[in-house]
């Protein structure tokens, strides 16, 4: 392990109280930077993110990809999260501590808003960012971005219909340009212009070249990840400190989720014989969530600091430890998952 990584929680510990204390006392620059956006869509973000996923997607033989079809016990079960699991289960939890368990410290005319925020935040699975998870676990480069390619693909149709179910409302609008500009700038423009620099790197110099660009690439890709937690935090540093019990309140069912979500993912997989470098990203993409996505519908339909705006934005807060503890959980229980390992007759382990 590299400097970076043996230390990451360190450093992630580090980032969330220097973008916290930076977006409280320096308030004016972090507001120039988060007003970069277009569709609800930062651009500084987008750029970080660019360069988390770069090395990813290096790894991906777009010629490789009609063989992903060999891992669709691991799509089924990440589908099968993502649109039958979660919304559902975040709806439970979000009526269970919302309106039990919290409901006394929580502002009451902000209760139903709050729950409809945490349930647009988890109709919305993850796009970009789950090829970062993926990469930190060595998860199957190809399988991810086919399960991110179909999660986008029905994200399309069912996000509205969905959401409209759970929220019990008749219309929902979808904003569709920042559903389109997202796919657009985390999946399209990173993977055509990685495939091509891959080219280019291959012509030139073979795998030995690919394996040194990927190996000084690798702490470009965490302090991105880095950078990209401070800024984030340095966003939302001034309602952090302004009402830490409602944001720590609305943390709760979130953290509830993704490890729910993300353990029962993992023990399908394994149940199911697949593959540990497939069901490290599947139960990681289980789990995340496209917050961009969350926090424009959330505005569009209930108002910039309405509390489905903020529930969504704690949700951005929560992403990135949470899910690099999900990580870690999955990287070392490889051993167990590996261990003794006997799928049931029905279930043939894949190779």
């Amino acid at each position: 392990m590299g400097f970076f990584e043996r230390y990451l929680t360190l450093w992630v510990a580090a980032c969330i109280v220097l973008g916290t204390a930076l977006g409280h006392w320096l308030p004016a620059p972090f507001a120039a930077l988060g007003g970069m956006e277009v569709a609800k869509v930062n651009l500084p973000i987008a750029i970080l993110i660019w360069l988390m996923i770069v090395p990813m997607l290096l790894r991906i033989d777009l010629g490789a990809m009609r063989q992903v079809g060999r891992h669709w016990k691991g799509m089924g079960v990440t589908l099968f999260i993502n649109w039958a699991v979660k919304p559902f289960s975040m709806a439970l939890l979000a009526w269970l501590f919302l309106r039990h368990v919290f409901v006394a410290h929580l502002p009451a005319g902000q209760v139903d808003s709050y729950v409809a925020g945490l349930i647009l935040l988890a109709a919305a699975p993850c796009t970009a960012m789950v090829f970062v998870w993926s990469n930190l676990c060595q998860g199957e480069p190809n399988f991810t971005l086919s399960q991110v390619a179909i999660n986008d693909t029905i994200m399309v149709v069912a996000f509205a219909p969905l959401v409209a179910l759970l929220l019990g409302v008749s219309a929902i609008t979808v904003p569709w340009a920042t559903l389109v500009l997202s796919v657009g700038l985390y999946i399209v423009v990173p993977v055509v212009g990685a495939a091509l620099l891959r080219r280019m790197i291959l012509a030139q110099g073979g795998d030995v070249a690919l394996a040194g660009y990927l190996r000084r690439l690798g702490p470009v890709s965490l302090g991105a990840l880095l950078i990209t937690l401070t800024l984030l935090f340095g966003f939302q540093g001034k309602q952090i400190l302004d009402q830490p019990l409602v944001i720590a309140m609305l943390a709760v069912p979130i953290l509830v989720q993704v490890y729910f979500t993300s353990g029962l993912a993992y023990l399908l997989n394994r149940w199911l014989g697949v593959e540990h470098c497939v069901a490290g990203p599947s139960a990681l993409i289980g789990a995340s969530n496209f917050f961009e996505l969350a926090v424009a519908a959330a505005v569009s339909l209930f108002g910039l600091h309405s509390g489905a705006a903020l529930a969504t934005v704690v949700g951005v807060l929560v992403e990135v430890p949470v899910m690099l503890s999900v990580v870690r959980i999955v990287n070392r229980s490889k051993g167990w998952y590996e261990r003794d390992f006997a799928p049931i007759p029905h279930a043939s382990k894949e190779n």
